[in-house]
């Protein structure tokens, strides 16, 4: 339990949005300081995250299938999360 515990410590959410199933979140990794933006489709299933950098991260986040789409992250076929799957059913 101590590991889970400190794994959620290490990341903090600084933003969250969702809509028709979409959910948007910003995380920072606090011992790399790392920007991440984290997508879930519960209607495709695809799950995907966008590395941000710090002055584009709020953009990502606004804007993460328009990032996605020019980067090398296959989002139309990823699939979603284990725990974006169990978090949605509870």
């Amino acid at each position: 339990m101590a590991a889970t515990n400190a794994t959620q410590a290490e990341f903090r959410e600084l933003a969250y949005r969702a809509n028709d199933g979409v959910e948007v979140v910003l995380f920072w990794h606090r011992p790399t300081n790392a920007l991440t933006v984290a997508v879930s489709d519960d209607r495709s299933g695809a799950y995907f995250e966008l590395a941000a950098e710090p002055d584009q991260a709020l953009d990502v986040f606004k804007h993460p299938y328009a990032y996605a789409a020019f980067s090398d992250v296959p989002y139309t076929e990823a699939l979603l999360a284990s725990w974006a799957k169990t978090a949605a059913l509870s």
